[in-house]
């Protein structure tokens, strides 16, 4: 294939990953083979939205190398095996898509795929074994995976999946049929537990928080708000993105506004204790609200994205209303130095970042993690990250990828 011709398929395979809900913001990466010895793929650390051809790296599948000052992603490596194992791929996408990162924290093989699904990806998908980011422990994981399987995909616990095909549209029809599979596995299995049809995810998230609800009495039901925060001026605002109240943060003072919710008191304090963070977002989730009803002293990191922008551990904390100022407090306590979000006891999560942009990505990470941790509660006890490599991955993100990303 020619050079810009390869480029340009990959900065439009970028744009349909995002679109598609197949990954969000940088996550994930793309490549096209251009012949025997190279490859181009996605830079590392960019915008997919805004990507161009010029910033598409050609790499060498003997050695790696590659020319100019743009570095190509960190999974170049998984990549180059792919094409070298699989002469028959032409084009490789890393997804960190929903259901297939739920059975990534099962740690087991899907096995029996039959019909349609089969002559699109082989009668089993493969798990391979953990691996950090970027690592070449996580690359010859996929590489055992890939050999032990015909697979054209392979599901990397904990952390996302790797979809090969003869070409882009190929690759694109695996990583859509990938989903649908994982997600009719797990549907399955609810099923067989709760002994009626599933109609979506919602089902189970209904069924596991009625089934695994805490013992402890009920917290009262808050109203979800996001916020931003300049200097010592809060601006909380509804979920359609309107303005609710624009509050003085130390005086606690009404600006703008008809009134000043009392959740509002929960944000400032946030805000009071995390001087970095720029912006709040309340997710109401339905997989976080199922989880903030189960979940009793802390959540743990099933995918390692979560353990990534969310923090190694994340705690369970009640907010009362009625007792704003006192329970505003711990809220605020539970989230330490390196803690981004907190799950609020029946009422979903507050998710924290130093901009809105930010922000959404702990929500969008401590979604995926509770829909994992939701669905995970119907098999055997799922295979959490350990807590070595939870740290290393949150470590590398703060000091590296984060600072990378906003250059």
């Amino acid at each position: 294939m020619e050079l810009l011709e390869a480029k340009k398929i990959v900065v439009e395979a970028g744009k349909r990953l995002v679109s598609s809900g197949l990954i969000a913001r940088t996550w994930g990466n793309v490549s096209c083979r251009v012949d025997d010895k190279h490859f181009v793929i996605t830079p590392s650390g960019r915008a997919y939205e805004t990507l161009t051809p010029d910033e598409i790296v050609l790499v060498s599948i003997d050695d790696l190398s590659y020319e100019g000052d743009i570095k190509p992603s960190s999974e170049k490596g998984i990549h180059a095996k792919c094409y070298e194992l699989r002469p028959e791929t032409n084009f490789v996408i890393h997804t960190h898509q929903m259901y297939a990162s739920i059975i990534s924290a099962l740690g087991y093989d899907i096995n029996g795929i039959g019909g349609e699904s089969r002559d699109i990806i082989g009668d089993n998908i493969p798990v391979s074994s953990y691996g950090l980011s970027g690592t070449g422990k996580l690359k010859n994981a996929v590489v055992e995976a890939l050999k032990r399987s015909d697979s054209k995909a392979v599901i990397m616990k904990h952390h996302g999946a790797v979809c090969l095909g003869a070409d882009y549209d190929d690759a694109f029809k695996v990583a859509s049929e990938l989903e649908k599979v994982c997600e009719r596995y797990i549907l399955d299995r609810y099923e067989v537990l709760a002994q009626t049809t599933a109609e979506s995810f919602t089902d189970v998230c209904n069924y596991i928080a009625d089934v695994k609800r805490r013992g402890d009495a009920l917290c009262k039901p808050l109203d979800a708000y996001d916020s931003t925060r300049e200097g010592n001026v809060v601006v909380l605002k509804n979920k359609d993105g309107s303005e609710k109240a624009t509050i003085a943060l130390k005086k606690r003072m009404l600006i703008l506004g008809d009134e000043m919710p009392k959740e509002a008191e929960l944000h400032c304090a946030i805000y009071e204790k995390r001087q970095d963070a720029g912006a709040i977002v309340h997710s109401d989730d339905e997989s976080v609200l199922s989880a903030s009803k189960v979940v009793k002293k802390k959540l743990r990191p099933l995918i390692d994205d979560f353990a990534q922008i969310a923090g190694t551990t994340i705690k369970t904390v009640g907010f009362d209303p009625d007792n704003a100022k006192k329970t505003g407090k711990k809220v605020a306590k539970a989230f330490g130095k390196h803690k981004n979000a907190v799950l609020l006891k029946d009422n979903g999560a507050v998710c924290i970042g130093t901009s809105e942009d930010e922000a959404e990505a702990t929500a969008i990470v401590t979604a995926k993690n509770c829909k994992t941790f939701v669905a995970t509660r119907m098999f055997k006890e799922p295979k959490y990250v350990g807590a070595i490599d939870c740290f290393l991955e949150n470590f590398v993100y703060r000091v590296k990828y984060s600072k990378q990303k906003n250059k």
